[in-house]
């Protein structure tokens, strides 16, 4: 014999009603909410990746038996960096494979660029960049498998193994070489590396960071989805229980429904994820935008998010409505008083003084500090109902004002729903406090107006300086030339030339380009370079936190605008009866700004004071202060995120009219 519950399920879903249908909406919206972020940040932590090993080719695992000869090296236009690989076959050895994004392996004399450099080479004059590679009648393109952005700028230069650019090329010189370990000069077989760039390194860690953030509101979104509609899907099971079903009918009926409205949203989610990845590739993080199919997470993983949000909704439906199937006559009597337990407060002190104790023994790994994170907010999540319940007894026992009493007995009566609406800014809080407050920067070396070019010896610097005073004299170029043995700060410990450029960027640009082959195998290079690895680090903090309050942000509106109308659906009974009973429209609205109002000023404060201590033991980590300008972002913030919060409230306010308009027949 068949089961009945999907036949019911179908039946009671139909027969819900216009009100009935608004909560199955509403549980669907913020299911497609929560796919898609969930999506937009997979997508951002499978592209970092895919974007940083788009540069791993370039570092290949060296080989003494190898075909061919590589370097490498950066050299800068103003601030932005050009990756230079110089390539030549070995006489007698086996054909090299083309590297990533070039057809074939470059001949001696060619010359292949990114789409951005060739943009770059045809606007810029040539003394300034084009003359630092060798000329050619055209340039050759680099595809987008050879490169992480399409901003990158990138050329790759085909030469003979005894060109001086690449035989004379050695280890890097100096304590500002290569970044990141990378050798100048190589034998390799072919383009198979490990080492990503300095330039997308940080990408990954910083993208992991900010989906730790963001992930965990948008995961209690999706699971307040469940929730949604919840009083009025009680008072249906519970009658069904009463009238004979089973527990297992009853929570298969609950799931069965959930998880189809939840899968319905989570595939407009995904739909909508699928539509917008255009746009989403437009959005600059690091070295540029995004190739579109670095943002694709794939079918699979498409389909398990989907039927995880369905799923979390489901599980989250059937643990709101695990009363009914035992205790069907108390919720159907409303008897619930949804107390919280003590055991809360003591779960949360306990973590807190183990990430604490953790924190300030040092020496924990990113995954750990990642972990201890997820941790917090798990445990705050825990807290919150507890201190709404208590903040609730609290007020009520000294309200002086009916909109303050009803208030505060909604926030007793059910600190859980209360709680979920207000969740997303309260978390979304400490991030602000973190980011907005927190300076997290390296100190960058200071050299205005400098080019440097390391040498082997004093003896070749004084020579290296003599011809590279005639050569910017030929150019045009005003400056002054030093031969230093190593005590120039530019050089480090190493001998070189040092040119003090007089004239501004462009004059320095011209001077980089006019030097470029002054030491062969040794780029000149300026400020820039040295502090580039600072510059990445510190730029992808920067970009995250941005990223993340705009995201947490979002959700905490969609969460309290959704909350808010699923309550005036499930409260309207209330409503009704408390309109039959004389209360004012006007004050039945201020009571629900009220039981918004007063949590979010306890815990939101809270967390936003946690957020700005944990910067504040970060910047003493990094030796740094707080900006004037980073508390007066953490303002703004804060009160943008309130504000937009009530507008979200707000909106719920013509269906408080609605399910109040006609109170004998709704309270009925």
């Amino acid at each position: 014999m068949s089961s009945p519950v999907p036949q019911l399920t179908w039946f009671l879903a139909r027969r819900s009603g216009r009100r009935g249908l608004h909560s199955q909406l509403l549980a669907a919206g913020a299911a497609a909410v929560g796919a898609l972020i969930l999506l937009v940040l997979t997508a951002a932590y499978f592209g970092s990746d895919a974007r940083s090993q788009a540069t791993a080719w370039r570092t290949p695992a060296p080989d003494r038996h190898g075909t061919a000869v590589q370097t490498l090296g950066t050299t800068y236009l103003g601030d932005r960096p050009i990756t230079v690989v110089s390539l030549a076959q070995l006489p007698g050895r086996a054909a090299t494979p083309a590297p990533p994004g070039l057809k074939k392996f470059p001949e001696p004399g060619q010359v292949y660029v990114s789409p951005a450099l060739a943009d770059l080479l045809h606007s810029t004059p040539a003394k300034q960049l084009a003359d630092r590679f060798p000329k050619v009648a055209s340039y050759g393109t680099i595809g987008a498998a050879g490169l992480a952005a399409p901003q990158e700028l990138v050329a790759v230069v085909g030469r003979a193994a005894s060109d001086p650019a690449v035989s004379a090329a050695a280890e890097p010189l100096g304590m500002f070489g290569q970044f990141g370990g990378q050798t100048a000069r190589a034998v390799v077989s072919g383009f198979d590396g490990t080492e990503v760039s300095v330039f997308t390194s940080s990408d990954k860690p910083a993208v992991s960071i900010g989906v730790a953030i963001v992930a965990v509101p948008v995961i209690v979104l999706a699971a307040a989805a469940g929730r949604l509609g919840a009083a009025r899907r009680e008072q249906r099971l519970a009658a069904l229980r009463l009238a004979g079903a089973t527990p297992r009918q009853i929570l298969a009926m609950t799931g069965l429904e959930s998880a189809a409205v939840g899968a319905a949203g989570a595939v407009t989610g995904a739909l909508a994820y699928v539509l917008l990845l255009p746009a989403l590739a437009e959005i600059p993080f690091g070295i540029g935008t995004w190739y579109t199919g670095q943002l694709w997470v794939g079918l699979p993983w498409l389909l398990g998010i989907v039927a995880f949000v369905a799923g979390l909704i489901a599980v989250s439906a059937m643990l709101t409505l695990r009363q009914v199937a035992t205790s069907p006559l108390g919720v159907a009597q409303q008897a619930d008083p949804r107390r919280t337990n003590l055991i809360r407060l003591v779960l949360f002190v306990a973590v807190v003084l183990y990430i604490y104790l953790s924190a300030s023994s040092g020496g924990s790994s990113s995954r750990q500090q990642l972990a201890m994170l997820l941790m917090f907010y798990g445990t705050f999540w825990l807290l919150g109902p507890w201190v709404v319940d208590r903040l609730g007894r609290i007020t009520a026992r000294f309200a002086r004002r009916p909109a303050t009493l009803l208030a505060a007995r909604r926030l007793s009566d059910d600190p859980r729903g209360s709680w979920r609406t207000v969740s997303g800014l309260v978390l979304a809080g400490f991030v602000a406090g973190f980011f907005t407050v927190g300076n997290v920067g390296i100190d960058d070396y200071r050299f205005p107006d400098q080019v440097a070019v390391a040498t082997t010896s004093t003896a070749t610097a004084r020579t290296a300086a003599t011809e590279a005073r005639t050569l910017l004299r030929a150019a045009g170029v005003r400056a002054t030339v030093t031969a230093s043995d190593g005590a120039d700060e530019i050089l480090g410990s190493t001998t070189g030339v040092v040119v003090h450029v007089s004239g501004g960027a462009g004059q320095l640009d011209t001077a980089a380009t006019t030097l470029s082959n002054l030491v062969p195998g040794q780029l000149p290079y300026t400020q820039e370079y040295v502090n580039a690895e600072n510059q990445a680090f510190t730029g992808r903090l920067g970009e995250l936190g941005t990223a993340a309050l705009a995201v947490s942000f979002l959700v905490a509106t969609a969460s309290a605008g959704l909350t808010a109308a699923a309550n005036v659906l499930d409260r309207r009974r209330v409503y009704a009866l408390l309109r039959l009973a004389g209360t004012p429209l006007k004050l039945l609205d201020r009571a629900r700004f009220r039981e918004t109002v007063l949590p979010l000023v306890v815990l939101a404060g809270g967390t936003t004071t946690a957020g700005v201590y944990a910067a504040f033991q970060v910047n003493k980590l990094f030796g740094s202060t707080i900006s004037t300008s980073g508390a007066v972002t953490l303002a703004v913030c804060v009160s943008l995120g309130a504000l937009a919060m009530f507008a979200a409230i707000g909106a719920s306010r013509p269906l408080l009219r609605a399910v109040t308009q006609d109170p004998a027949q709704t309270a009925d």
